[in-house]
């Protein structure tokens, strides 16, 4: 009996591990150059506002300015709609809002500012 669980069991193991894995969708559509231009300079802005904002160095004006005006407005007008260019099926614009939200509201309790 437990030769014939034995072998029932490695014939559908077997069976399982040779089937194929079905195939990811190729994506015939080129990356725009354009708009992956755009995307990188956007990041790089992006990056160094977040860099400044965790530099103890930098003044508190300076960072009501990058959390209440440069960084939502930056996000808002260049990153978002190039990065959900790119990539059109993994992200939204009200994901990306909150992601937004998420990190100004991060900074904005860290160093006590209010917009």
């Amino acid at each position: 009996m437990k030769i014939i669980i034995f072998f029932t069991l490695l014939l559908a193991l077997t069976i399982t591990g040779c089937q194929k894995e079905p195939e990811q969708p190729v994506s015939t559509e080129a990356t725009d150059p354009v708009v992956k231009a755009q995307f990188e300079k956007s990041d790089a802005i992006i990056n160094t506002y977040l860099d400044k904002l965790d530099s103890v160095e930098t003044p508190h004006a300076e960072r009501v300015q990058i959390i209440c005006k440069n960084y939502p407005a930056e996000y808002k007008a260049n990153y978002m709609p190039s990065l959900m260019k790119l990539s059109p099926g993994e992200y939204t614009e009200g994901k990306l809002i909150k992601d937004l939200d998420i990190a100004l509201d991060y900074y904005k309790k860290k160093d006590n500012i209010q917009c």
